[in-house]
């Protein structure tokens, strides 16, 4: 039985008004609106705090608290409103190669959606961090597919696609993945223990991005990094907590949780002061 959405709480969020008909306009507009509003963020596994996948919980803390997630969360919610739109949609298991090429051999840690317009297959992706889609991409192979923010690729199939994206004049692979179904229950598993190891990167590092209209905001750890679209990044490194929280709340425009755990956690990953001599 499909879960009750607060579909307007989720527009009010995400700043949609419009037809709602379950076309690919809705989608695309739906799909540039979400990564631009509900930030990526790892905040709960960093500092030890459940990540849960159910309807009321994801409403809760993304759109009432205004905080946002990481991939389950984000793509749980979007498959679920698209779903109260009508849409035929179902989720992706995925392995991300973006960092490690290797991780092709590695078991899947990463959902993305298969939305079916009347027999025309596309992938949609509202939680990949810094490279989050911003569009819909039509599941067709070796054809150059734009979005407001990058150029990307589906290469592949029967039955692995590749995701790619054109850095440069560089196609670098970003995940592979399948159309094959997977049971909802096998999502929540994964997720657990991406939000719970204590080898996992989510409990590890901090990681947090929004994709505002001509810009993408990115950050890990204490580097931040605004990237205009097809223009040079803008780094800077933080250094004090004051900063590295203004960043999460100004920039990002996440609600820090209230957990007194938050403090130490963001200070254990800034960089060591500088030893004075004399």
């Amino acid at each position: 039985m499909p879960e009750k959405v607060n579909i307007n709480a989720y527009f009010e969020r995400i700043g949609f008004a419009g037809s709602i008909a379950p076309t690919l306009q809705t989608l695309e507009l739906l799909h540039a609106l979400h990564p631009a509003a509900i930030p990526f963020e790892n905040l709960s596994p960093l500092i030890g705090e459940p990540v849960q996948l159910d309807q009321v919980s994801l409403e809760r803390k993304l759109l009432a608290e205004k905080r946002g997630g990481y991939c389950f969360e984000h793509n749980f919610l979007f498959m679920r409103m698209l779903a109260d739109l009508d849409f035929e949609v179902r989720p992706l298991m995925a392995r991300v190669v973006w960092t490690n090429p290797d991780a092709i051999a590695a078991p899947p840690s990463h959902m993305l959606l298969l939305v079916d317009m009347k027999g025309t297959k596309y992938i949609a992706d509202v939680g990949f961090g810094g490279l989050t889609l911003t569009a819909p991409l039509r599941l067709r192979a070796d054809t150059e597919q734009a979005t407001p923010h990058e150029t990307f690729r589906l290469t592949g199939g029967d039955p692995d696609w590749t995701l790619e994206v054109k850095i440069g004049n560089e196609w670098r692979a970003v995940y592979v993945f399948t159309t094959a179904e997977v049971p909802e229950e096998e999502f929540w598993d994964i997720s657990r223990d991406l939000s719970t190891n204590p080898a996992s990167p989510f409990t590890l590092q901090l990681r947090a991005a929004l994709a505002p209209s001509g810009r993408r905001l990115k950050l890990q750890d204490a580097h931040y990094t605004i990237q205009p679209t097809g223009g040079a990044a803008e780094k800077r490194a933080l250094t004090s907590l004051e900063e590295l929280k203004a960043v999460l709340t100004d920039e990002l425009g996440i609600s820090l949780p209230a957990s007194e755990k938050l403090d130490a956690r963001l200070s254990s990953l800034l960089p060591a002061p500088a030893e004075t001599v004399g």
